[in-house]
């Protein structure tokens, strides 16, 4: 083996690379141990693109796949062959893959044709629900058994894996390294653009929502955003900042039940550092997404989650999170008891988050340093009452 540890870093959706900044600047900062290199898929290009500008990442290879109309086939045959010639070239001696998506299975199968080891960052999360959510249940389940070193942001991460036969001895409890993002990220100093800043000032209380998963296109999402609409009939001092992603079938939606309705601040998709100063500022969050059910408990804002299931079942567990569902009267529900009992929304609020504590990327990275017999293991992490 060679002097340094040759790890290439491989993502291509905004979450991942939210996730993984912190772990590319920590191998970053050991150039004594460790060659870093970094490929993008650009699965998501522009919401990529400005997680790159704002944690200053400069990749080392773009392959750049995405395509108008490309379905699951279309990318992960992208991501297979545009690797196999990269990591042919780089000979790396581990690849990095993190979460669920499809450049994370087909990266991880990729490195594992030509003999590779993987480590899966934020590896473990279960719904033990085929299809939801689709397609990044079997996403991660399938890297799990392609991966041969586990970063488990929890013990209940951790657990899911030994009960799927991995190796105890292969799985390292790093906690998330989203929390060591949104440590950096809140640091920067930002100003809201005055659209999102009037959406404040204008309300007493104002909601953060966002919608995207797959199970719940059509009538799912119809009936969250006629709940959305109940309420804020209900409630005259109430806001909903809504970033509305760029599928075609979650904005047919919005356009036939939120456009032109009034205290409804209608977005473009957020940059990451606009997202997380109104996820800061905002009375609580509505969400189908996963990461946000990590972030938003660790600036104090309950978290109503917009699913059946959850493959973070830690945050519901701690009370940080509730799943709701999309029934229309489900979600009015649960949404005017926090707006109208403070000891249940105190109790949120206030509840511990089992996430993490800032130090994920230095446990993962010296966890790749152990695997090569390059030093110690690094200590669990345990959940402490942490909070940004």
């Amino acid at each position: 083996m060679r002097k340094k540890i040759r790890v290439l870093s491989i993502f291509g959706t905004r979450p991942e690379a939210i996730k993984m900044a912190p772990v590319i600047k920590e191998l970053e900062s050991r150039p004594d141990s460790v060659e870093s290199r970094v490929v993008v898929t650009a699965q998501h290009r522009e919401m990529l693109d400005q997680v790159l500008r704002v944690f200053s990442l400069q990749p080392d290879y773009d392959l750049a796949i995405m395509r108008p109309g490309q379905d699951l086939f279309d990318v992960t045959e992208a991501v297979l062959r545009g690797l196999k010639n990269i990591l042919a070239r780089e000979e790396p001696d581990m690849v990095l893959v993190q979460g669920d998506t499809t450049t994370t299975f087909a990266g991880a199968l990729a490195a594992f044709y030509l003999r590779i080891p993987v480590g899966h960052v934020e590896a473990g999360l279960r719904t033990y629900e085929k299809y939801a959510p689709f397609p990044e249940e079997i996403n991660r389940v399938l890297t799990s058994h392609l991966a041969d070193l586990h970063f488990a942001p929890t013990a209940t991460a951790r657990d899911a894996l030994l009960k799927e036969g991995i190796d105890g001895k292969r799985i390292v409890i790093t906690g998330n390294p989203v929390i060591d993002a949104l440590q950096l990220a809140v640091q920067k100093p930002f100003r809201l653009e005055p659209e999102l800043e009037r959406a404040f000032l204008e309300n007493g209380r104002v909601i953060l929502l966002t919608t995207h998963r797959r199970e719940n296109l059509g009538g799912p999402l119809r009936e969250v955003y006629l709940a959305l609409r109940g309420l804020l009939d209900h409630y005259p001092d109430l806001g909903v900042i809504f970033p509305v992603h760029k599928n075609p079938a979650v904005r047919r939606e919005v356009d036939r039940v939120l456009a032109g309705v009034k205290r409804v601040y209608l977005t473009e998709p957020l940059d990451y550092l606009p997202f997380v100063n109104v996820m800061k500022r905002a009375h609580l969050v509505l969400t189908d997404s996963g990461g946000i059910q990590e972030e938003a408990p660790a600036l104090g804002k309950p978290v109503l989650v917009l699913r059946d299931v959850t493959e973070r079942p830690e945050a519901v567990a701690a009370g940080t999170a509730r799943l709701v569902g999309t029934d229309r009267d489900r979600v009015e529900a649960a949404v005017s008891r926090l707006l109208e009992d403070r000891d249940a929304y105190r109790e949120m609020a206030e509840a511990v988050n089992p996430y993490g504590d800032g130090k994920a990327a230095s446990r993962i990275v010296q966890a790749v340093l152990w695997y090569f017999n390059r030093g110690p293991a690094p200590e669990a992490f345990c959940p402490p009452a942490f909070r940004i």
